[in-house]
């Protein structure tokens, strides 16, 4: 039987006893020196569940997790699937009411929070915020500080020495139902709340473990954001399904992570574009021994072929492009690592094993092969629906079941997908149909260019505008005529940049998405200005 039809059966608790039990020793989340094995993160969550059952917890709460990579991550995220509750991942980083936000429509009833984070008091941020949340009985802190407690805050070890050796009534869950609450990024608009069960999560992990070939020999570096659906599905879940080990760093240090790899002997590497340009410029001051490595996995936002290849020079191993949905339990398709060079660098290859990509136009109707249009999927890692929105979640699907992406792409005839851009951010110019990515794949390729963003802004005659959001490569010369002029030796003339903006950074969310409604007011704004 395969890896994938296993893990149908199995909920996110019994997944970890099973590891548990048939390898106790084997290493499973890494923290600089401390080593968490499978059967230490077993014993530690279910000391964890019994002391929230104990305080009031039951099946069918929902805890919050409020933290950076760090093992008690994980350990709480196995407590709450043993008690058969459910988890809301959220970024440590969000702004008070962000948090406050979505804390309030998960009804959580417990969080888990880092107590300090660069300088900031997290145990002040939920005092101030706790009032206005009703539901929000318990806060669980993870510290070193010997501070004072309420009778509602309490610290994560003394819950784990309170709980230990202690019984609690499990519940019997089914695979089916929801498990994890989490958030999309919001580049677009409010975030939602996607509902993941146990068997969506879990389907897609195996499935991606089964792709991308990952075994227990194998060292996973670059979770960064274990709050995000890559981090906690390709990341924990299907490291844990294969029995291999998550090695957690500094999440904004690309030294860190380099570092991790050599110390590590890491085998595979994840992370969003971002951070390999960022490592890749890191390397040249310092280069590091990364021969264990054997593959890279770039996600979290489009890929240029350009990038791809610069990864493949720099790290010396096949680097791969996974498309990644929050609302599919994170990947969709991604080659696997033989996958030829070329299906490699110019798709994110087929759809994975269980799920089924179709092409649509706006009405709906399915598209031959090699057109562009709608992405729609449909398979195990699909959504339960937003959390508390029925119509949006009746929207987001067609009559047969499909979920509609709002990606544009195309299936090839060897069923490999291409990613187009997102349906919103298709820029009419004149009444022709610009796609960003293509026009972005030009002008990264172009050697004084680090990062680039188009955009479309509102023009009198145009309509709209092209407008290219360049970052420069550090102390590389470059004008905006000069970046016109070579994207016109291979680009039509309605696709050229009609606006060239130089910027330090792009703005991103926590998961490394480009936040493109920024850049285009800041570059409406400026245009107004002019």
């Amino acid at each position: 039987m395969t890896l994938r039809k296993r893990a149908e059966q199995w909920t996110v608790a019994s997944a970890l006893a099973a590891r548990a039990t048939a390898d106790p020793a084997a290493p499973y989340v890494v923290s600089g020196p401390d080593v968490h094995g499978y059967g230490r993160v077993d014993t530690e969550a279910e000391a964890l569940a019994a002391a929230l059952a104990h305080l009031g917890v039951e099946a069918g709460d929902r805890i919050a997790l409020v933290l950076p990579p760090r093992p008690e991550f994980a350990t709480a995220l196995f407590a709450a699937a043993k008690l058969g509750a459910g988890v809301v991942p959220l970024s440590p980083r969000m702004t008070a009411p962000e948090l406050q936000y979505m804390l309030r429509h998960s009804e959580a009833v417990c969080a888990v929070t880092i107590e300090e984070l660069e300088g900031r008091d997290y145990l002040q941020l939920f005092e101030s915020i706790m009032p206005r949340l009703p539901e929000l009985q318990y806060l669980v802190t993870v510290g070193e500080e010997d501070l004072w407690y309420d009778d509602r805050i309490f610290q994560f070890e003394d819950l784990l020495s309170a709980g230990a050796g202690r019984d609690f009534e499990g519940a019997m869950v089914d695979p089916a139902s929801p498990f994890a609450l989490v958030y999309t990024s919001g580049t677009m608009g409010k975030p939602k709340g996607v509902e993941l069960s146990h068997r969506n999560l879990l389907a897609t992990a195996a499935a991606t473990a089964e792709r991308l070939g990952l075994g227990a020999e194998d060292r996973v570096v670059g979770l960064t954001a274990l709050f995000h659906v890559f981090g906690l599905v390709p990341g924990l879940l299907s490291t844990l399904l294969t029995g291999g080990a998550v090695i957690l760093h500094d999440e904004r240090d690309a030294a860190a992570a380099l570092n991790a790899v050599e110390r590590h002997a890491a085998t595979v590497h994840y992370g969003v574009p971002a951070t390999f340009v960022t490592e890749l410029a890191q390397m040249e001051v310092r280069p590091r021994d990364l021969s264990s490595l054997r593959l890279c996995v770039v996600a979290g936002a489009p890929v240029s072929d350009e990038l791809l290849q610069r990864v493949e020079r720099g790290f010396g191993v096949p680097a791969v492009s996974a498309y990644s949905l929050t609302e599919n339990a994170s990947v969709v398709a991604v080659c696997a690592p033989d996958a030829p060079p070329e299906a490699r660098r110019f798709t994110v290859g087929p759809p994975l094993e269980g799920t089924e990509v179709r092409i649509t136009d706006e009405a709906g109707v399915v598209l031959p092969v090699e057109s562009v249009g709608e992405i729609g999927i449909r398979g195990p890692g699909v959504m339960l629906g937003y959390h508390r929105q029925p119509g949006d979640t009746a929207v987001a699907f067609d009559s047969d079941g499909f979920f509609r992406t709002g990606d544009l792409g195309l299936v090839d005839e060897a069923g490999q997908v291409h990613l187009v851009g997102r349906r919103k951010d298709v820029i009419i110019r004149s009444g022709f149909n610009v796609y960003p990515r293509e026009v972005e794949s030009r002008i990264e390729a172009h050697p004084a260019v680090q990062e680039v963003a188009v955009v479309g802004i509102p023009d009198p005659l145009l309509g709209e505008a092209v407008c290219a959001c360049v970052v420069p490569v550090e102390g590389a010369l470059v004008t905006g005529r000069e970046i016109v002029e070579w994207c016109r030796e291979t680009l039509a003339e309605d696709k050229l940049p009609d606006v060239v903006r130089f910027l330090e950074t792009l703005p991103r969310t926590e998961t490394g998405q480009i936040r493109r409604a920024e850049l285009a007011r800041a570059a409406e704004a400026e245009s107004a200005s002019t």
